[in-house]
């Protein structure tokens, strides 16, 4: 490579993928698991924890509730950092974080402690996944950048249940604390990998006006036979840097809309995804389901989101992120009026329904953050998913509770599963209006360059 001028995104384009870019998103995956991991085991020790301590079973709602405010706000305040500072610095450091709050879990001795260590450790939880969804972007070509994001992603749902695996086989042997054992020390195991191995994104370098020869030994390693040799006129180029804080930059460039309808399809979809986990068994057990039928049939929904992912991914990438996304929640709209209709018919075709909601809705979500991931540009793009994450922490808390609500007034499961439809229909037209949005905001930039050519 001879040019003067080296242009990062064209870089990454053309070529193949390289066993150094699988080996950084595979970092990423990995952190995506302990995230998720740390993230469920709670919920196994909760009732130990109750049980050992006296504590009452009302109190298993502020244990969890504190690791969720705790992921809530660190979504929000972490990955501004993330885009200001670097990507690489808050992987580690939220591994770190959360790693060593989730180990001094094992040494609480009250419900107040506990509490505060769950906070903590969610803060540190909520700054590696944006940052993670963030990096792998940076090291994808564009072609397959939502797959690589959505299969990073299923870590996080792979972290789920080897946290359920590990609990079946821990707790009944060594009691609930073996769990925070892992939960803590695996993530600083991982950091042992992470600080040798994990480079920092070469858009961030660039941005950030960085040694052009960090960013060169950066591409040689993704292209061994690269001839790049730097002189006093070698320059990087990545995306044009746009000015204010970071925060602030999620509403600029025409971007202020889409953010907020980004927002809302975020609210919507978590608050069908935590409202499905939440009251699905419930909702099983009360249509006089056994205990195994209904394990099953919930860890479904599990299993189609991430097994979706592998048809998603691609279509994002050759047929169009909104185009599929929008999709998805169509069907998502469909399949939840048609699971509550289904409910009280034979066992197989509920686990059918349930799969198939799984695929929209767990699915929809980790599509989400992958067209979050897109949408963004470089410099920003931490921030956006994470700050889509954080508002979407607050869907996760109301749905649970409006189905809670709709049950105390009399509503059966049937109408709630019919009215759950509604809303994902409305993030279907959400996406939408995001892609005519996101065409006008392209089309006014080629005018504008144009006009400067002119």
């Amino acid at each position: 490579m001879t040019s003067d001028s080296v242009d990062i995104a064209a870089f990454m384009d053309g070529r193949r993928m390289s066993p150094y870019q699988y080996m950084v998103i595979a970092l990423c995956g990995l952190t995506m698991i302990a995230d998720g991991f740390d993230t469920q085991a709670i919920s196994y020790a909760a009732p130990l924890i109750a049980k050992e301590w006296g504590l009452s079973q009302a109190t298993l709602g502020p244990i969890f509730s504190s690791g969720l405010v705790g992921l809530m706000v660190g979504y929000l305040i972490l990955p501004p950092l993330s885009d200001r500072f670097g990507h690489r610095p808050l992987i580690i450091l939220g591994a770190v974080f959360f790693g060593i709050f989730t180990w001094l879990t094992v040494y609480a001795h009250g419900l107040i402690e506990l509490m505060a260590l769950r906070f903590l450790a969610g803060i540190g939880l909520g700054g590696v996944a944006p940052s993670a969804v963030a990096m792998t972007c940076d090291f994808s070509p564009r072609r397959s950048r939502a797959t690589f994001v959505l299969i990073i992603y299923c870590g996080f749902s792979l972290g789920f249940v080897i946290a359920g695996l590990l609990a079946a086989k821990l707790i009944p042997s060594f009691g609930w604390r073996a769990l925070f054992h892992v939960g803590g020390l695996a993530p600083l195991a991982l950091v042992v990998l992470l600080v040798p191995f994990l480079p920092e994104s070469p858009d961030h370098l660039v941005s950030r006006k960085s040694s052009g020869e960090k960013v060169a030994a950066i591409l040689r390693r993704i292209d061994r036979t690269l001839n790049l040799s730097l002189s006093a006129t070698t320059s990087f180029t990545t995306a044009e840097r746009e000015t204010g804080g970071v925060v602030q930059r999620l509403f600029q460039q025409r971007r202020g809309l889409s953010t907020a309808l980004l927002w809302l399809v975020f609210f919507i979809n978590l608050a069908e995804f935590y409202a499905l986990q939440s009251w699905l068994p419930t909702v099983l057990r009360g249509l006089n389901y056994s205990m195994d039928q209904v394990a099953l049939t919930t860890s479904l929904t599990t299993i189609g989101g991430i097994l979706i992912v592998f048809v998603v991914g691609p279509c994002m990438d050759r047929l169009g992120s909104y185009t599929t996304v929008c999709i998805l929640y169509l069907a998502g709209a469909v399949v939840i009026v048609l699971t509550g209709l289904v409910l009280t018919m034979p066992i197989g075709v509920v686990m059918v329904a349930t799969f198939l909601t799984g695929v929209c809705i767990s699915g929809g979500q980790k599509s989400a953050i992958a067209l979050a991931a897109i949408h963004y540009p470089a410099a920003i793009r931490s921030t956006g998913v994470g700050w889509a994450l954080g508002m979407g922490r607050l869907g996760g808390i109301a749905g649970p509770l409006a189905v809670g609500a709709l049950f105390s007034t009399g509503w059966t499961p049937q109408w709630i599963f019919c009215v759950a439809g509604v809303p994902m229909f409305i993030a279907a037209i959400a996406i939408l209006l995001i892609a005519r949005g996101r065409q006008q905001a392209v089309a006014m930039e080629q005018e504008q360059v144009a006009a400067r050519v002119a």
